[in-house]
């Protein structure tokens, strides 16, 4: 689940923290770089579990409705199409997720729930699909696809709530929904509760990619330092952004010491890196100074991809 976008992303805010910070020690840097990892997996799971909670909530309140004291028929004889979704079904019987909220102690604020399920009720999505007449497991899979996107994960509460539960969480929610819908489109009813989750790396080659990119970037810190001065012209190192030098220092460990990831690759990942966390100049000025430490790299031959 964990892709490499989200690693390198991890990995420079790990490093600024790092080096604000003063620490010297790089595997205590390393253990907080997987361990920010794992807190990306867990909101994966959570949002997962999410499903299974709202609908939950969903049936109390129509069993509260049939038993309360003067029942209306629309208590007596409610629309049960939410309560009885199979996709919500499966994730609820999914003995991977069950395990993991146990083992994590996973729950959802109950007011949170309870406004999340409102805002749910009062959508078009969910109107539209009170009154179909396609019972298909595709059609309820499609509905929680449709309200992940266009509500849950939209909805500022969420993000509110995610800031406020976890440090780790505050940047993960845009990168982490796509894999939450992904899961959810590739679910299939025939397999049951046994069917895996996404796993929370693709493969241990990803796994050793941020640990060793972590540690190059911190072992060779003044080499990398000083490529940047030697790269920039007219500027004066103590005047760029930190946060720029370090997406920088990450950006050349990855081209030194990652010869399958093409150029344009590192390129292209760490200049939108650099949109999104630094300022606005930002990705122009890092791309000029790139240009002139790969010029650089290949004239010592020290650029060896694939």
């Amino acid at each position: 689940m964990i892709n490499r976008i989200l690693i390198r992303i991890k990995t420079i805010q790990i490093l600024y923290s790092f080096y604000q910070g003063g620490n010297s020690n790089p595997s205590t840097a390393q253990k907080e770089l997987l361990f920010s990892l794992e807190k990306s997996y867990e909101l994966y799971n959570a949002l997962l579990y999410l499903i299974v909670q709202l609908t939950t909530l969903a049936r109390r309140r129509l069993e509260y409705g049939r038993v309360k004291l003067m029942p209306t028929v629309d208590d007596l004889t409610p629309n049960t199409r939410f309560v009885d979704n199979k996709f919500a079904d499966l994730m609820a019987r999914n003995k991977a997720l069950m395990a993991y909220v146990e083992e994590k102690c996973i729950s959802w604020d109950d007011t949170f729930l309870k406004n999340m399920l409102g805002k749910i009720i009062a959508s078009d999505i969910y109107k539209e699909y009170m009154e179909s007449d396609d019972f298909s497991y595709k059609n309820d899979q499609e509905f929680w696809r449709k309200i992940c996107k266009n509500v849950i994960f939209a909805d500022d509460d969420l993000i509110a709530l995610l800031e406020e539960k976890s440090i780790y969480w505050n940047d993960d929610l845009e990168i982490v929904s796509t894999f939450v819908l992904k899961t959810i489109k590739r679910m299939d009813m025939e397999q049951g509760g046994d069917q895996e989750l996404l796993p929370m790396f693709r493969d241990d080659e990803d796994k050793d990619y941020a640990c060793k990119l972590l540690r190059d970037v911190i072992t060779n810190e003044k080499e990398y330092r000083e490529m940047i001065n030697v790269s920039i012209k007219n500027w004066d190192i103590e005047r760029i952004a930190f946060m720029d030098i370090v997406i920088m220092e990450v950006a050349i460990a990855e081209l030194i010491n990652f010869p399958s990831i093409p150029v344009n690759v590192t390129f292209n990942e760490f200049l939108e890196i650099a949109k999104d966390y630094s300022t606005e100049k930002s990705s122009t000025f890092i791309n000029g100074v790139l240009d002139n430490i790969v010029a650089k790299l290949k004239t010592e031959n020290r650029l060896l991809k694939k």
